[in-house]
């Protein structure tokens, strides 16, 4: 079946693992997919990223953390904010904060994707996909 957002459905998968306290998560590859968990990883949400299967059934695999004794997940939560119906763009100065600077932003640039602090440091605006915290 045809998946008509797969930013959507890759927050929901991770939002879905980290919440049942899953090691990893298994999640359709593609371009716009691995930026994000490459953007998730340096911000320090998920610990390794590593890729399995061959050609259109290739998958990432995402090994979440965990903090604590009880394993709480570092990932609190992801909001997906443009979606297809209404997409949000933001320039420099308009790129929000979230949490007063304690969760992530992801930012899709010119540039490529990234977080929005990153996106304030090279002083461009863009499409702001999700929050995470």
């Amino acid at each position: 079946m045809a998946n008509h957002d797969p930013i959507s459905d890759m927050l929901t998968r991770i939002r879905n693992a980290s919440e049942k306290r899953h090691e990893t998560t298994k999640i359709p590859a593609s371009r716009m997919t691995r930026s994000i968990a490459k953007v998730l990883q340096q911000e320090g949400f998920i610990s390794e990223i590593t890729e399995q299967g061959e050609g259109v059934r290739t998958e990432l695999v995402l090994a979440l953390k965990y903090s604590g004794k009880h394993r709480l997940p570092t990932i609190r939560s992801m909001q997906r904010v443009s979606k297809p119906g209404l997409r949000i763009y933001k320039n420099t100065r308009g790129l929000p904060k979230v949490l007063g600077g304690l969760g992530v932003a992801i930012i899709s640039t010119s540039k490529g994707v990234m977080s929005d602090r990153d996106a304030r440091r090279e002083g461009v605006g863009g499409e702001v996909l999700c929050y995470v915290y």
